[in-house]
């Protein structure tokens, strides 16, 4: 029971609410009894306002630009950390010793490869099918032939299953980029570092031998880094959600996978992307604000403003830096670079951005440098579910132990008919 209470009243009846409070961030009301007591319930679209669960993984101030990972800043972790690095904090709530890391990774790339019958899955689908339409099918489809890894109410076969998903996910997403071009798959080589090894199964030819470019392995390990978990956004609600009922990960993953696929969710850096293209060079970009703020033009600036964030996206600011490592890198002279800039740079000097708190997003950059490095943009969504499934994996290995967690039965405010009786069809 929390030391403070609310107080509410309604019709005529008066019952204390408790108050609880994390270990940053607003107070919150629990209100589980709230319908028992009252007969009414909250009616709350969006959820924007109602805590759904207790999260020890990651915290977001929205208003002041704060993103903390376990308590470590993001910017920090893109700067300093890795991929794995971060992957092993999520998963088990501190950062690895050096020792703890090697078996980590060593763990992870133990699990790269997937079934080889999944190869001939993956020939069923239209050679045009988009590659999140093949993660979807193929992550459910991982239940079928890894059956020692799905009794969620097994502690090691929780953890199998989530060293599987986030070992699997970066040959999945590669396997479904080289189905779409024509290309034979390549299976991981295990030699390379988990972005590494990705990079070459994306981009590699049995050909002739794949060389990883530094600084493109580093930058696609900082975009993983700054996907890898958002608090309670919309796919990892649904991950939770099918999770409570029970579902086995690989069918709460491929379920996330189906949220973040939707285009106000995980389709936001192809957005921007084409907008830059739109726009085309630096001396347009006038015309183009003009139209942003005129409610009649369906013209929008992609890429910036966020649901959470009313302040600068802490996640851009190290996008921003990337981009011109990876140009520098690939000698990329691509107009797109500069149009960004200096689109960031006239939309930040102007007082209805400033006003209405529109500053740029971790998408206004991560699609300009995955274009850089090669990726179409039907890939885009699907290198975002490749590094948001370790906070799936995390959020959900959370809930289940959780010992709070009920399965999710959201209330709903009717507006239908009240009863009324049957007719005979002859009769109506």
């Amino acid at each position: 029971m929390a030391d403070k209470q609310a107080t509410l009243t309604y019709n005529d009846k008066t019952i204390d609410l408790p108050v609880l409070e994390g270990s940053v961030g607003p107070e919150v009301l629990d209100i589980r009894k709230l319908y028992g007591q009252t007969g009414a319930f909250t009616y709350d679209p969006g959820y924007k306002s109602t805590g759904s669960c207790e999260s020890a993984l990651t915290y977001i101030d929205g208003d002041e630009g704060v993103l903390l990972h376990r308590g470590y800043p993001i910017g920090q972790l893109a700067e300093q950390s890795s991929f794995m690095e971060v992957s092993y904090l999520l998963l088990n709530g501190e950062l690895p010793s050096k020792d703890e890391l090697d078996d980590f990774t060593y763990t992870i790339s133990r699990h790269t490869m997937l079934h080889e019958q999944l190869s001939t899955f993956y020939r069923g689908f239209r050679r045009d099918a988009h590659p999140m339409a093949i993660m979807c099918g193929v992550v459910g489809a991982l239940s079928a032939f890894y059956h020692d890894s799905t009794d969620i109410s097994d502690p090691e076969q929780r953890k199998i299953a989530s060293h599987r998903l986030v070992a699997k996910m970066p040959t999945i997403a590669a396997m479904a980029y080289k189905y779409s071009v024509g290309q034979p798959f390549l299976y991981p080589d295990n030699s390379l570092s988990y972005t590494g090894n990705f990079l070459r199964m994306t981009f590699g030819v049995p050909a002739e031998p794949y060389e990883v470019v530094p600084a493109v392995e580093k930058a696609m390990d900082r975009i993983f880094i700054l996907h890898a978990d958002h608090e309670q956004n919309a796919s990892t609600s649904t991950v939770r959600l099918a999770g409570s009922s029970g579902a086995n990960p690989f069918a709460c993953i491929a379920a996330g996978i189906a949220c973040l696929w939707g285009p106000a969710h995980g389709g936001a850096n192809e957005a921007a992307l084409n907008m830059l293209r739109e726009i085309g060079t630096p001396d347009k970009i006038p015309h183009y604000i003009e139209r942003a703020k005129d409610k009649n033009d369906p013209f929008r600036l992609m890429g910036f403003g966020h649901r959470v964030y009313k302040n600068y996206d802490p996640r851009a600011t190290v996008m921003q830096k990337t981009v011109r490592e990876v140009f520098d890198a690939l000698k990329v002279n691509d107009p797109l670079f500069e149009t960004a800039l200096r689109l960031e740079e006239l939309a930040l000097q102007d007082d209805y951005f400033i006003e209405k708190k529109l500053f740029p997003n971790v998408d206004f950059y991560s699609g300009v440098i995955l274009s850089a490095i090669g990726f179409p943009t039907t890939m885009f969504t699907a290198l975002f579910a490749l590094a948001r499934t370790v906070g799936w994996v995390a959020q959900w290995n959370e809930m289940i132990s959780d010992p709070a967690q009920v399965i999710g039965r959201p209330r709903q405010l009717y507006t239908g008919p009240t009863q009324r009786d049957y007719v005979p069809v002859g009769q109506r």
